[in-house]
């Protein structure tokens, strides 16, 4: 058997956990499809000599193309009007009709209301026990900050309020740390942050000239004392952040890790693409 062979063969044995991981995500029997045929599309030209896990594997490839899909639906807008229902199974398939049952139509609805990156981190994580060290990657944060996203997608989907006791300390914290950066206090920022606290840019914000890594408070603290004069706490999927508005265009938004009361992490993006994928609400001060 030759390699090709192998791996179609292997792809094959995979493909109903495939479709039922990509139903999850998508709740659409054409964007499955789309999907899985996407995932051999890329899998089929991959050298997977380094490849150990192969069905842990292809279930990343396939959570990845389902997450470009989601957020390039959610930046259309396109759809019904209304919350998105997930499309009934054609009865006549039967494992079709499996999956959709193992779901159920109400958990599908309310997945859908889920931002795109708590719906995969919850997908994976509690239905297909992926651990957070292989979503993060995906989802493009740190593992921390993948494990809030599906504790905050569990609440929902449990019915749960996620707290706003919880976000409004979160934006006091944020607003003390810009309010120190702002008037270069050095120890005011220092106290918001956590003594380990990593801060982490995308390549876009490298570009603009940040470094991609910096650990610590003081190196952080330095990093932000005296700047963010055009920043703003603001809610980003959901979760509690900062904008940085220039010349009336969001340009950076920064993703912030919380410890208690300090700042654990903060992720800067500056990636149009990902950034037009994100709900940003901008706070009024």
């Amino acid at each position: 058997m030759t390699e090709q062979n192998f791996l179609s063969h292997q792809f094959e044995a995979s493909r109903d956990h495939l479709r039922a991981v990509a139903y999850r995500m998508l709740g659409s029997r054409a964007e499955v499809d789309d999907a899985v045929q996407e995932a051999w599309l890329r899998v089929s030209r991959y050298d997977m000599s380094d490849v150990t896990n192969l069905r842990g594997w292809l279930t990343t490839v396939v959570a990845r193309i389902c997450l470009d899909m989601l957020r390039a639906r959610k930046s259309r807008r396109e759809g019904p009007m209304g919350p998105h229902v997930p499309e009934p199974i054609d009865e006549t398939r039967e494992r079709e009709v499996e999956m959709a049952d193992s779901v159920g139509a109400a958990l599908l609805v309310v997945l859908q209301t889920l931002q795109p990156a708590e719906r995969l981190a919850f997908v994976l994580h509690d239905m297909f026990a992926v651990p957070f060290e292989e979503i993060a990657p995906i989802v493009g944060r740190s593992v921390d900050a993948s494990r809030q996203l599906a504790s905050r997608a569990r609440r929902r989907v449990q019915g749960a309020p996620v707290p706003d006791a919880n976000l409004s300390h979160q934006r006091r914290i944020v607003d003390v740390f810009l309010k120190a950066s702002r008037e270069g206090d050095f120890e005011g920022l220092l106290a918001v942050l956590d003594p380990d606290v990593v801060f982490r840019a995308d390549q876009a914000a490298v570009r603009l000239g940040t470094l991609a890594e910096i650990r610590g408070a003081d190196a952080v603290a330095q990093l932000y004392k005296g700047r963010a004069q055009a920043a703003r706490t603001a809610l980003v999927d959901g979760e509690m952040g900062v904008a940085v508005v220039l010349g009336g265009q969001l340009r950076i938004v920064l993703r912030v890790t919380f410890d208690g009361d300090r700042i654990a992490a903060i992720e800067a993006v500056a990636d149009a693409e990902e950034i037009t994928a994100m709900e940003v609400e901008v706070l009024e001060r």
